[in-house]
């Protein structure tokens, strides 16, 4: 796939009060297109620092950096992407129709075309039946949501989106989610930040992760979480084959008449399977249980110190 984004040594120092302080560390980085991508963190990371570099907001002390193979600033790349600050800016005494025709203006979109491409957005983040509220009376989701739609208001390829899903309840949470899901089925790109790992992990396709200013760790999410044990569910164990079986797996346990195999290295499986089958035995069920997101998070936050 074509990368969509990319970094090379990308560093920046900020000087207050003649202290230099390092908030980006040489990040070398590609995201590509099509692909929803988290962008994890501690608070002072550079998680957002990055994003104001890739959005021309800021300037690198050095390094480069490339978005739609074209250097960051260029504004034939600046017109595809969209944006959702962590703090957005809400005109509350505009509705929500009114506020997505604000930024269709800001993009020189004509009358038909900012009255298509609002409604469409509204029915998209699911704020037609809103579309003569006041933002004033929009709940703390409402406002994620439009100003998610916003974002889409130039129909960009390209998103950024700083914490969505910070301080909302689980249903405005799973809202989100569901949306962010929506752009990807576009074709779009969607780089995000979040503290909420759980969400991450259910809609990231790939993440990054930086530690004062510095990436440790990238890549798939399925090839980034390993395997920590593996549970068969067999049937028809005599004691002969259960005592070949305790020898290669972690514990072997009776549930509702079936038996419960945990394994701990991948490769004593095939083996084990093996010795069920020979046995007489059955298995029903084999299920390999990964570490979780936050587990790979806090390993590496705690290895890299």
């Amino acid at each position: 796939m074509a990368v969509i984004i990319k970094t090379e040594a990308l560093s920046k120092v900020y000087n207050t009060r003649n202290k230099n302080t390092q908030a980006l560390d040489n990040l070398t980085l590609e995201v590509e297109s099509g692909c929803i991508f988290g962008y994890l963190g501690p608070n002072g990371a550079g998680k957002t620092t990055t994003i104001n570099i890739l959005l021309d907001f800021i300037k690198p002390t050095y390094g480069r950096a490339w978005i739609m193979g074209k250097e960051i600033g260029d504004v034939k790349a600046k017109e595809k992407i969209g944006f959702m600050p962590e703090n957005p800016y809400f005109y509350t005494h505009l509705t929500s129709w009114e506020f997505l025709d604000f930024f269709g203006r800001i993009f020189h979109l004509d009358k038909t075309t900012r009255r298509n491409r609002t409604e469409k957005l509204l029915e998209m983040v699911g704020l037609k039946k809103e579309q003569k509220t006041l933002l004033k009376n929009f709940s703390r989701g409402m406002l994620q949501r439009i100003g998610i739609a916003q974002a889409l208001i130039n129909e960009p390829d390209l998103v950024f989106l700083d914490e969505p899903i910070a301080s909302l309840d689980p249903i405005g949470r799973r809202e989100i989610r569901t949306l962010i899901k929506k752009i990807k089925a576009q074709g779009k790109t969607v780089f995000f930040c979040s503290h909420i790992l759980s969400d991450v992990e259910q809609i990231c396709d790939e993440v990054a992760i930086l530690k004062e200013g510095r990436l440790i760790e990238k890549g798939p999410l399925n090839k980034l979480l390993n395997v920590k044990e593996i549970e068969v569910i067999a049937q028809g164990l005599n004691s002969e084959t259960l005592e070949a079986i305790n020898k290669l797996s972690k514990k072997t346990t009776s549930v509702d008449g079936n038996w419960q195999i945990i394994i701990e290295k991948e490769k004593d499986l095939p083996s084990t399977l093996d010795i069920i089958q020979k046995g007489g035995g059955r298995y029903l069920s084999v299920v390999p249980h990964k570490e979780t997101l936050e587990e790979l998070f806090f390993s590496d936050i705690e290895k890299n110190v």
